[in-house]
C-alpha cells in the first residue's frame, strides 16, 4: 500500500493560521470525547439514585455509549472520506449536542439509554476524523506532533469534567451536568464554521469525482474505493496491507486496554489498598494524568524526529519497565513520582497513532481506516476494566497491574509488520 509519497518537509498544506485552526477544531473535537466519558461517570451515582438501577444496569450506559461510539466512528469516518472532514465533523457535533442535552430530560433507564447511544455516535466519529484533518492541514515533518496535540485534547476534556463536574451536580445535580455538556460542543460547533477543508483532501476528492464520471461498481478507474463497503475492504486489499491493519488494530487496542486498565482503577487501588484516602488518591491520580498529557506531547517530538516506530518502541518500553515498577512501589512518594512516569509511557503513544493512520492508508479512505481501525482497539480495550477488576480480585489490583506489561511486550513486536514513513507526503 502506498499512502505517501517520498520525503519532504514542505508540502503545501497552507499558512501557519490555517493549520492553528484545524489543529485547534480537531483537538476540540476529541476533547468532547473525554469530556463525556468523564461526566458520566460523574452522574452515575445521580442517575442510580433518580431511577433505581442496580450497578450493573448503570454501568451498561457507559458500555451503550462506547457501542454508540463504534457504530459512529465506522460510519461518519466514511462520511468523511466522501464529504469532507470539517463537514461531517460539524454533523457529529451537532448529534453529539442535541442527544447530550435530551439525556438531561431523560424519564427512566431506557430513554436514557437511548439517547447516550445516539450521542455515543455523533461522539465516535471525532478521533478519527480528527486524526486526518490535523495530519493533512500540517507540514510532514510536523505531523506527529500536530496529532499529539489531538492526543491532548482528549486529555484536557478528562481534565475539564473533572473540575466540573462535582460542583454542578452539587449546586444543580446530575441532569445539569448533561445541560452544561453542551457548552464545549458549541464552542467546537463556533470554531469548526471557520476551518476550511484541507488541501490534501480537496485535490483528492476532485480527482475522485472526476473520474467517477466514467467509474462502474464500486471503484473508479484508478481503483479508488467509491462506496462505504468498497472502502471497508480496501483496508484488506492484499496481503501487505491486512499485516498493516492487523498491526494498528493490535497497536490501538494495546493503547485503549492500557488507559482504560489503569485509569478506571487507579484512584481506588490508590485510595483504599495504599491507603491514601480519597483526597490523597485523587491528587495522586492527577498526576498520572499530567504524566499522560507530557508523554503525549513528548512522544510527538520524539516521532518527527527519530522516526514512528523508534519512537513507538521506546514508549513500549518505557510502559513495561515504569509499570512494572509502579507494582511493586508502596511508598507515597514513590508512587506519586512513578505514576507520573508511567502515565506518560503508557500513554504517550495516543497522538502517535494519528499519524501513524495517517500516512499508511491514502486520502480516500483515510478517515475510514483512522475510525474503523481505532474504535475496533475501543471496543476491544474497553473490556480492560472487567479484565482487571476479575484478575484483582482473585490475585490483588498490584499483580494485575503487574500483568500488563505483556500486552505492551506484543504491541512492541507488532511494529515490525509496520513501515516507517516520517515526512512523507501524504498522497
Amino acid at each position: 500500500m502506498s499512502a505517501s509519497t517520498p520525503l519532504t518537509t514542505t508540502d503545501d498544506s497552507g499558512d501557519r493560521g490555517y493549520r492553528r485552526r484545524a489543529l485547534v477544531a480537531a483537538a476540540v473535537g476529541y476533547g468532547l470525547d473525554g469530556f463525556d466519558l468523564l461526566i458520566l461517570s460523574f452522574a452515575l451515582s445521580g442517575i442510580i439514585a433518580s431511577f433505581g438501577l442496580s450497578d450493573i444496569a448503570a454501568g451498561s450506559l457507559s458500555t451503550i455509549t462506547l457501542l454508540g461510539a463504534v457504530v459512529g466512528g465506522i460510519v461518519f469516518g466514511a462520511l468523511a472520506d466522501r464529504h469532507g472532514r470539517v463537514r461531517v465533523l460539524t454533523w457529529t457535533v451537532l448529534i453529539f449536542a442535541v442527544f447530550t442535552g435530551l439525556s438531561a430530560l431523560a424519564q427512566g433507564y431506557w430513554d436514557l439509554a437511548a439517547y447516550r447511544f445516539i450521542a455515543g455516535i455523533g461522539i465516535g466519529g471525532e478521533f478519527g476524523i480528527g486524526m486526518a484533518l490535523a495530519a493533512e492541514a500540517v507540514r510532514a515533518d510536523q505531523r506527529a506532533r500536530a496529532t499529539s496535540w489531538v492526543g491532548v485534547g482528549f486529555q484536557l476534556g478528562v481534565f475539564a469534567a473533572a473540575v466540573v463536574s462535582a460542583p454542578v451536580i452539587a449546586l444543580w445535580g446530575w441532569r445539569a451536568l448533561f445541560v452544561f455538556g453542551l457548552v464545549p460542543a458549541v464552542f467546537a460547533f463556533v470554531i469548526r464554521r471557520g476551518v476550511e477543508e484541507p488541501e490534501t483532501f480537496v485535490r483528492a476528492r476532485e480527482h475522485e469525482e472526476t473520474e467517477a464520471e466514467v467509474a462502474r461498481g464500486n471503484l473508479d478507474t484508478n481503483g479508488v474505493p467509491t462506496s462505504f463497503g468498497a472502502k471497508i475492504a480496501a483496508l484488506f486489499k492484499d496481503r501487505d496491507t491486512v499485516k498493516i491493519t492487523l498491526a494498528l488494530t493490535i497497536l490501538t487496542t494495546v493503547q485503549n486496554f492500557g488507559y482504560f486498565g489503569i485509569i478506571t482503577w487507579l484512584p481506588n487501588y490508590l485510595s483504599e489498598q495504599m491507603d491514601l484516602g480519597v483526597t490523597k488518591g485523587s491528587l495522586w491520580t492527577a498526576v498520572t494524568v499530567m504524566g499522560m498529557l507530557a508523554g503525549i506531547l513528548i512522544f510527538g517530538q520524539v516521532a518527527d524526529r527519530l522516526g514512528r516506530r523508534p519512537a513507538f518502541w521506546i514508549f513500549q518500553a518505557g510502559a513495561i519497565v515504569t509499570i512494572l515498577a509502579y507494582s511493586q512501589f508502596t511508598d507515597p512518594s514513590a508512587l506519586l513520582a512513578g505514576g507520573f512516569f508511567m502515565g506518560a509511557f503508557a500513554n504517550g503513544m495516543l497522538g502517535g497513532h494519528g499519524a501513524l493512520l495517517a500516512e499508511l492508508y491514502p486520502t480516500a479512505i483515510r478517515a475510514t481506516a483512522q475510525n474503523v481501525i481505532f474504535n475496533i482497539g475501543r471496543a476491544i480495550g474497553g473490556l480492560a476494566p472487567v479484565v482487571i477488576a476479575l484478575l484483582a480480585g482473585h490475585l490483588g489490583f498490584g499483580f494485575a497491574l503487574a500483568l500488563l506489561p505483556i500486552i505492551y511486550l506484543i504491541q512492541f513486536l507488532a511494529m515490525f509488520l509496520i513501515p516507517e514513513r516520517r515526512g512523507h507526503r501524504l498522497d
